[in-house]
């Protein structure tokens, strides 16, 4: 009962309106003298410096999901859910030369979304339409899946109700307040809250790291149970450690997340932001320190098991939910007061990337689709209020997700999210550094990894919720023919055909000499930087101005 969590649900409700007022005031904090143009509300002016986009960043990456999956899978798999570790280590390097480059390029000539520089790239509206699309279409579950954070919150606190609506209230509220504040602050609005948002986690874990094992008897005793739980399992892919048949697995799923974190429109958006070239380039070495940080929070499913959490049933009858392991553990461990924190922590770690994630998919919407095939002639003002409408919509869809949807079934649609947008690298990541795919052969390549993807993940069931398709991302290989029990990440495989095709149709397509589209960019827009006497940003009457030549040394 909620009476029993009285004190969590005061300690809570109180953080969670505190930084509902920082959303508020976050219009007049750094604020242009005009809002109405979606640099502004969609980007914060582009001019974030090293520390806002440091914590921006990392509210956008690591989400409430994280905070709760990860040792959810730990607590129920073991090793196999510290792919999240190694996976935000390797990208950071990776991305460090290639986002410094989208950066120059989308500054040069007022790119806003991945999709604009597409467009500009091969030449193509149709191409750019599909980068569009699928961005939206990954994104959409990504941001139910904030919600799952936030509703094993509420369900350990007891605050659920009868009926689907009374269930889900308090949620619908909290997003309501969330989309109010981003529609009026814009990206401003998630970039301060994540000041408080990662403050508070970084508390809440270093106490956590400390405390509870104190509490368990020490580090051995927790991998002992951890141990004795996995060592009784039926499946031979549990365990503290890895074996030989979810290696495979293991490295190819890190992999694959790892190409496909900065391809998500919202990652994007938070680069976008910042005011030069240096401030991605230090947040980029700076940001493995969250990674440290999400090896702590997984070993809290560890802990979880030597404190014999046993998890809440599942929407789905005969289920569990593991995504309640964490906030049960916080709730049996801590006092009321402190796990009232820890669960504020969890609930604001979803506002922040909520936020950037549905003004993400707004901006997709509004310069690719509205812009380009409903009203050419929108103005900047009109952008930034059909980015703001299309914000709620996306919001609202989110939640009807999580309402009318098997929770369970949303957090599969995450990992299909994953194999989704994986699809995009070869015209996003790779258009960064060359032109020499054919722009028909881009689509080709990305219909037939997107075709590949789609079947390979029909044929993977879930057992847990007892569905025959789209049940996970680990596809037997034994479907392929192979005698063996490993599995492969779906994702990585679909790309590497994706990228196959696109080679073997771009040389088709140039020896039958097809049009390839004007490359509407050049070289050196990969590296001009905010001092650059070269940028023009776009100008207020929405019509890209002309980029000025170099002056001559």
């Amino acid at each position: 009962m909620w009476r029993d969590h009285l004190t969590q649900i005061i300690v809570f409700t109180g953080l969670f309106l505190f930084v509902s007022a920082m959303g508020f005031f976050a219009a007049r904090w750094r604020a242009p003298n005009d809002m109405a143009h979606l640099d502004e509300w969609g980007l914060g002016g582009r001019n974030f410096g090293g520390w806002i986009t440091w914590f921006l960043l990392g509210g956008d990456l690591y989400t409430a999901y994280t905070f709760v999956a990860v040792p959810a899978l730990l607590f129920g798999a073991g090793a196999a859910g510290f792919f999240a570790v190694p996976y935000t280590v390797i990208i950071y390097p990776m991305v460090f030369l290639v986002l410094v480059r989208l950066w120059s390029v989308s500054h040069r000539h007022g790119f806003v979304t991945p999709a604009d520089f597409v467009r500009a790239r091969f030449g193509s509206p149709t191409l750019a339409l599909i980068i569009a699309v699928t961005g939206l279409t990954a994104t959409m579950p990504y941001i139910a899946l904030q919600l799952v954070g936030i509703e094993s919150v509420l369900k350990t606190m007891g605050v659920t109700g009868e009926g689907v609506i009374a269930r889900h209230l308090p949620i619908i509220i909290a997003f309501a307040i969330l989309a109010a504040y981003t529609y009026q602050s814009g990206l401003r609005a998630p970039a301060l809250i994540a000041f408080v948002k990662d403050t508070l986690i970084y508390i809440v874990i270093l106490v956590t790291v400390i405390y509870i094992p104190y509490k368990l008897g020490g580090w051995g005793k927790i991998f002992d149970a951890a141990d004795a739980k996995f060592a009784a399992s039926p499946s031979p892919n549990d365990g503290v450690l890895l074996n030989p048949n979810n290696q495979l697995q293991y490295i190819t799923l890190a992999l694959g997340s790892a190409l496909a974190l900065f391809l998500y429109p919202h990652s994007l958006t938070s680069v976008l932001a910042s005011k030069n070239r240096d401030v991605i380039k230090r947040n980029m070495s700076a940001l493995p320190a969250y990674s440290f940080l999400l090896g702590l929070i997984a070993l809290l499913g560890f802990m979880a098991i030597a404190a014999g959490v046993k998890p809440l049933p599942g929407s789905t009858p005969g289920t569990v939910d593991n995504n309640t392991v964490v906030p049960l553990l916080f709730d049996q461990q801590f006092p009321a007061w402190f796990a009232g924190v820890a669960f504020a922590a969890i609930g604001i770690g979803a506002l922040v990337p909520a936020a950037i994630m549905s003004i993400a998919a707004a901006n997709l919407f509004t310069r690719n689709i509205y812009k380009e095939y409903l009203r050419r002639d929108a103005t900047p003002a009109q952008e930034a209020n059909v980015s703001k409408i299309t914000s709620l919509v996306v919001k609202i869809g989110a939640v009807a997700c999580i309402v009318f949807l098997d929770p369970q079934f949303s957090i599969d649609l995450q990992l299909i999210g994953g194999v989704i947008i994986l699809q995009t690298l070869p015209a996003v990541a790779l258009g960064l550094y060359t032109r020499w795919f054919h722009r028909g052969a881009l689509i080709s390549g990305w219909a037939a990894g997107m075709g590949l993807g789609m079947w390979m993940l029909y044929q993977i069931p879930n057992p847990a919720s007892k569905r025959a398709h789209f049940g996970g991302s680990a596809f037997p290989l034994k479907e392929f023919g192979f005698d063996t029990p490993r599995t492969v990440y779906v994702g990585l495989i679909a790309v590497l055909v994706n990228l196959l095709v696109a080679v073997v149709v771009t040389l088709i397509l140039r020896a039958a000499k097809v049009p390839e589209g004007v490359d509407g960019t050049a070289r050196e827009d990969y590296f001009a930087d905010e001092t650059d006497p070269r940028i023009v940003k776009e100008p207020r009457d929405g019509a890209p101005a002309p980029v000025q030549p170099a002056p001559q040394v």
